[in-house]
């Protein structure tokens, strides 16, 4: 066990416990700490942006582990409140709908419906997919432009129609933020296509992506163009059911989409 990572969070979790910011002495006498283990501590707490140190010696948390706990309760809450978007989504499209999450370079389905067709994309809970291949992982790199790092300049082939380099890929993401939404044409499985679109927090980051599959014959482009609208609209609902107000939240904008629609916008990439 790392004891000086457990002082630091032991002291981490006092300071967010109180009430008032707290000095040297009192923390070592109520976590049992010597004075200078406590002060070393705080030192690197302060230096790592987690403490921040007040007039009198007195230190207190700052709003870091509130950025740090924000994805997390999200996650926890969006597949709750996503379930009435789904639904409606999977009466208005009858393909499977999925909501899905970034790590690192990686989709992760979080959660799905089936599709009641006997034919139908196949997925699992928990499954993973590389993120530029599908469409809600395109969606999620489209605004998380930094999971890119994870990626090689040329990117593993699955099918004819993948996207093979880190510069196409950056192009078809910024086509992404132009129309708010994202297309998958075969690009991870041959014969299956899909849609997505993001979805913020009340912070306005992107906290998920909402989105449909099915077989490329149904979901061909004069389907996925039908579809975009559905799309769009479940995750600008479920944007707002998490608190998000594109007006008030400067930070990460919405889709062009999510603010009117774009003239012509899918015709020149549903293809």
């Amino acid at each position: 066990m790392d004891s000086t990572l457990l002082k630091g969070l032991l002291l981490l979790e006092h300071l967010a416990g109180s009430e008032t910011p707290r000095g040297v002495s009192e923390l070592a006498r109520a976590l049992s700490l010597t004075k200078s283990n406590v002060h070393r501590t705080l030192q690197t707490l302060v230096a790592a942006g987690y403490v921040r140190a007040l007039p009198g010696g007195t230190y207190a948390c700052t709003l870091k582990l509130f950025e740090l706990a924000s994805p997390v309760v999200a996650r926890i809450d969006v597949r709750q409140v996503a379930e009435p978007f789904m639904r409606t989504l999977a009466e208005q499209t009858q393909e499977t709908i999925h909501l899905s999450l970034l790590d690192r370079a990686d989709v992760i389905y979080l959660h799905k419906i089936e599709s009641p067709q006997p034919v139908r994309a196949y997925s699992s809970i928990g499954g993973r997919a590389p993120a530029y291949c599908v469409a809600s992982g395109k969606a999620l790199l489209a605004y998380q432009e930094e999971a890119l790092s994870h990626l090689p300049e040329t990117l593993q082939v699955f099918t004819p129609r993948t996207i093979a380099s880190l510069d196409l890929l950056r192009r078809d993401l910024e086509q992404v933020r132009i129309q708010g939404f994202a297309v998958n044409r075969g690009e991870w499985r041959e014969g299956v296509c899909g849609l997505a679109a993001i979805v913020h927090d009340a912070m306005g980051r992107p906290a998920a992506a909402i989105g449909i599959s099915g077989p490329a014959d149904r979901l061909n482009p004069t389907a996925l163009r039908r579809f975009s609208d559905v799309v769009v609209d479940a995750a600008r609902g479920l944007s707002r059911a998490l608190g998000y107000n594109p007006i008030t939240v400067s930070s990460h904008p919405a889709p062009r989409h999510a603010r009117g629609p774009v003239p012509g916008r899918a015709s020149a990439t549903i293809v």
